[in-house]
């Protein structure tokens, strides 16, 4: 990936959000390793943080997560939606900074990242999924089964492996394999 047109997005790795999610602590591992290499890479880094009625701006909850740090010089977008793009000016911000790549991390998988997938594909953006740094829980149907969390996760990554759009490029690699050229 080319570091000058890349950014990692990180979404929803607030208390209230990945302290539900399978595990929790291996995913923050992971998330905060790929901000390192990020960061060493002089790669934008963006944390993304939901804001609503259970996660009150300044709230126990609202807080990232323990072992992750934001720095100064990172940037910090709140939304209300899924999609880190509705409403934030994400968008814009990544448009002006000469962004052509999304790398993707945090939570939840079938609901924020997801959003934020497709958003950002919808958007003309090339996606990465960190395929080991995202999360849910469980996702129980009412009246019906529930899904495993490992199922949720695993689906959202072939999915993205196996999307086509014109111009666009979409995939899932493990964060390990993570690299600016």
């Amino acid at each position: 990936m080319n570091r000058k047109d890349s950014a990692l997005i990180v979404v929803d790795t607030q208390r209230g959000v990945v302290g539900n999610g399978a595990e929790a602590e291996r995913v923050v591992g992971k998330i905060m390793a790929a901000v390192t290499k990020a960061r060493a890479a002089g790669v934008a880094v963006a944390w993304v943080q939901h804001e609503d009625d259970n996660l009150v701006r300044g709230s126990d909850a609202w807080r990232l997560a323990e072992g992750l740090a934001a720095e100064e010089g990172d940037l910090f977008v709140a939304k209300r939606y899924n999609s880190s793009f509705e409403e934030t000016g994400l968008d814009e911000t990544l448009r002006e900074r000469g962004i052509r790549t999304v790398i993707l991390a945090g939570a939840a998988t079938n609901w924020c990242i997801r959003a934020t997938a497709y958003g950002a594909l919808d958007r003309g953006y090339d996606l990465v999924l960190l395929s080991d740094a995202h999360t849910t829980g469980d996702l129980e149907i009412a009246g019906g089964p529930t899904i495993p969390a490992s199922v949720l996760i695993a689906e959202l990554n072939v999915a993205l492996d196996n999307l086509e759009y014109p111009d666009r490029t979409s995939r899932s690699i493990p964060s390990g394999e993570l690299a600016f050229g």
